[in-house]
């Protein structure tokens, strides 16, 4: 097992919308993730509900680099996603970018979850 070294791109954090229609945004918000699936340079792209906090929903997203973001950045469908989230009620929002230097599986080889980096650099 050995580490990957990796120059990608997270986005993660959390909208709040109007808990009434937390649901309603995430239905409309599918055609967004679909499409965005299809990117080039998209590796993981997905909004989930937070269960324990009504109007809460989860952004995650991975992309290969920041070309690809860029280019999803000023994109047409994200620009309506922006609309359409903000159509449901959209009371805030703590969403951040991460740049990923190094990543590796939390299991080492025993299966044992570690916290910290154990594979070799490589």
């Amino acid at each position: 097992m050995t580490a990957s070294v990796s120059r990608s791109l997270i986005i993660s954090g959390s909208i709040d919308v109007d808990p009434e229609r937390r649901d309603e945004a995430l239905q409309a918000g599918l055609r967004f993730m679909q499409q965005t699936r299809q990117r080039e340079g998209c590796l993981a792209y997905t909004w989930s509900p937070d269960l324990a906090v009504p109007g809460r929903i989860w952004v995650y997203e991975r992309w290969r680099d920041q070309a690809a973001l860029a280019r999803h950045l000023a994109s047409e469908p994200y620009l309506e996603m922006r609309n359409t989230i903000a159509a449901h009620g959209l009371k805030g929002f703590d969403v951040a970018k991460h740049r990923v230097d190094k990543s590796e599986p939390v299991y080492d080889p025993k299966g044992q979850p570690r916290a910290d980096f154990f594979t070799e650099n490589g």
